[in-house]
């Protein structure tokens, strides 16, 4: 990054700008804005990542952590419409389905076998408001709302001995402390800070709960009650570069107030067939390579940065060397049930090509080691139940042939 009279000026002012934010250890938004308007250009590209690479191993060390779960999509239906989402059914649809208890307990029980040790639950918004045939389900199982169910199923898995991270949509203040009592975490995209995306035409026009106020208002919520919460943003949904940038230090500001922005995820909209986005097209892997660099930069060699590997598995490497620190939850069971089309890697693979990027692939839970050294974050049986998991790390201790052999190849 050392400007030479032969570079073009906006190569000097790219690695003018990075050594002053790796100096100041945070970038602000016009210097974000500026390399965020130049991704496509290599020479600003390429020095933006190499910074965003040092502030990570600076902060991070060359250690890159992933979570072994299981996906249970608790329920399909959701009263939103998203214009780019194939996950949330009609009560109608064939493929739509609410898991009983006994199928959360069958589910759990497989992931065990498989050396997992997270339950993602992720489901859609509050559709009992939008679809009576749910409201009639929910009372023949004796339940008043699919917040209950997802309690109840939230407590059986972790009496079973898995940590629940729950992603349920916008939750109020009363039902995030009530899951924070078998839960090792929680978390809400807060995908953008963009209100026009909710204007007619718009990805999120017929979605009530993706107003960016009220996904903020959660993530301080969240903050009050000191639960460990993982945010982050979505790529290529209509928003502009300065959206991005607005959403990456509206994130930092939040984890600079409460301390509990665990981790934040860095995640490219995939164009599906049969939604109104199929024809948008997505972000090249060069320009989501950049957005994870300037989360980075934005938010700290401290924090947490993931990408997803299944969108991107031909690049991991250079994911690896943009910034991030996290593969995120990988399943050897299940589906992403949200981005059907893009198969977990195996984590082996995963192993292998972290390995050769010159990192080490360690496992953990879905609570980060700084949340567990800290009392306050966790329900105390929960941080109880991690802590006699994991080693002095904060990680879970290496298996017999690594994060790719799974309890029953150990045994």
């Amino acid at each position: 990054m050392d400007p030479s009279p032969s570079m073009s000026s906006d190569a000097r002012q790219a690695d003018r700008l990075v050594a002053e934010v790796l100096a100041a250890g945070a970038l602000e938004r016009s210097a974000g804005e500026w390399l965020a308007a130049r991704l496509d250009d290599p020479r600003v590209r390429e020095p933006l990542l190499e910074a965003a690479h040092q502030a990570r191993v600076a902060g991070k060390g060359r250690r890159v952590s992933v979570s072994r779960n299981i996906f249970i999509p608790l329920t399909n239906l959701c009263r939103d419409r998203c214009a780019y989402c194939t996950f949330a059914r009609q009560p109608d649809d064939p493929a739509a389905h609410t898991y009983t208890l006994d199928e959360v307990g069958e589910a759990v029980s497989a992931a065990l076998g498989r050396g997992c040790t997270e339950a993602l639950f992720c489901l859609g918004d509050k559709p009992e408001i939008a679809y009576r045939a749910h409201r009639e389900w929910l009372a023949e199982q004796g339940l008043r709302s699919t917040v209950e169910l997802l309690l109840a199923a939230c407590a059986l898995a972790f009496e079973q001995g898995i940590f629940p991270h729950t992603n349920a949509g916008i939750l109020r203040s009363e039902e995030m402390q009530a899951l924070r009592a078998s839960n090792a975490s929680l978390g809400l995209m807060l995908e953008s800070t963009s209100t026009r995306l909710r204007e007619k035409g718009g990805a999120h026009y017929y979605c009530p709960d993706k107003d960016p106020a009220v996904r903020i208002r959660m993530h301080e919520e969240a903050g009050v009650l000191r639960i460990p919460f993982t945010s982050g943003l979505l790529l290529g949904i209509g928003e502009s570069d300065a959206d991005r940038i607005d959403t990456l230090l509206t994130i930092r500001s939040l984890a600079d107030r409460y301390g509990h922005i665990q981790e934040v995820i860095v995640q490219p909209f995939h164009p599906k067939a049969d939604t109104p986005m199929r024809g948008v097209e997505p972000l090249r892997t060069e320009q989501v390579a950049g957005w994870v660099a300037l989360a980075r930069l934005a938010l700290g060699p401290e924090a947490n940065v993931q990408a997803p590997p299944n969108l991107a598995p031909d690049a991991l490497e250079l994911l690896l060397r943009s910034g991030l620190n996290d593969w995120g939850g990988v399943s050897p069971l299940t589906l992403d049930f949200i981005n059907p089309e893009a198969p977990w890697p195996e984590l082996a693979e995963l192993q292998r090509r972290s390995e050769a990027s010159g990192d080490r692939l360690v496992e953990r839970l879905p609570v980060y080691p700084e949340y567990l050294a800290t009392e306050g974050f966790l329900a105390p049986a929960v941080r109880e139940a991690c802590l006699a998991r994991v080693d002095a790390s904060g990680y879970l201790p290496p298996r017999p042939t690594g994060p790719g052999c799974t309890d029953e190849e150990a045994a």
